[in-house]
């Protein structure tokens, strides 16, 4: 039964021997750096390089649920773009606009 499997996965349309496997799985290097720079502070993130992760991945998340054949690695990778860049976005916000100004001014000096 494993065999049949593993045979079935390794012929799928969108498997292992063909660019629809390995395109989004190198992809996940982008969304693994961008969950890495959680810890970098807020003041250090870049508004354009946060909106266009979190806009690609919502795009091409709607187009890999209209592709055939279907693709769920490539819809993984994509929500996931779209979590972290929208997370950055969200935390970068909150520090720019909804952080105490006392906060500020001492990291001013």
């Amino acid at each position: 039964m494993a065999g049949s499997k593993l045979q079935a996965f390794w012929n799928h349309p969108a498997g292992p021997k063909t660019i629809h496997f390995w395109a989004p799985t190198f992809k996940w290097a982008i969304s693994i750096a961008n969950a890495a720079d959680f810890s970098k502070p807020p003041e250090q993130l870049s508004y354009p390089h946060q909106s266009v992760v979190a806009c690609s991945g919502l795009i091409w998340t709607r187009y890999s649920t209209v592709i055939i054949p279907k693709n769920w690695n490539l819809v993984g990778v994509n929500l996931t773009m779209a979590g972290t860049g929208l997370y950055q976005l969200t935390r970068k916000i909150r520090h720019d606009y909804f952080s105490e100004p006392a906060a500020k001014e001492a990291e001013e000096i």
